[in-house]
């Protein structure tokens, strides 16, 4: 069973890059080794942040693929647990990852740290170089 996994925009974009250390995020999602969750507000910001560093020509290209793959799921959230307060933004990966019962949100954003101390509900937050360390163990 493939991990349900949340990416934080940065996370995202950062994996673009074929020379990036962390490029085995966007090639692991490319070979369909995990199940990225996203919800409408997701994709928003990454189009929006994804044409801010590249081209909008480029964000368009990002989110049709991310709307077509089958390794993509479409995650509605029906509530705002307003979890982080540092960068209320934020929450909307956290909402996400609960909604889907994702396996792990992945960032390397600082905001995310307060999230180790909350019993319930329970989320992990990997680094980036982490969830690379997995992708590469992982067998297609």
């Amino acid at each position: 069973m493939k991990h349900r996994v949340v990416l934080d925009t940065n996370a995202l974009v950062a994996s673009f890059s074929k020379g990036s250390p962390t490029n085995a995020i966007w090639r692991g999602l490319l070979e369909g080794k995990y199940m990225l969750c996203v919800s409408n507000d997701i994709l928003c910001e990454y189009q929006e942040i994804i044409a801010q560093k590249t081209t909008p020509l480029i964000a368009e290209n990002v989110i049709n693929y991310l709307l077509n793959s089958r390794y993509v799921e479409m995650i509605t959230t029906y509530y705002h647990f307003e979890l982080i307060t540092a960068d209320r933004d934020d929450n909307k990966f956290v909402d996400c990852a609960i909604a889907a019962n994702a396996a792990f949100i992945v960032s390397d954003d600082k905001h995310f740290l307060p999230l180790r101390q909350i019993a319930f509900p329970r989320l992990l937050v990997i680094k980036m170089i982490e969830f690379v360390n997995i992708l590469n163990n992982i067998q297609r």
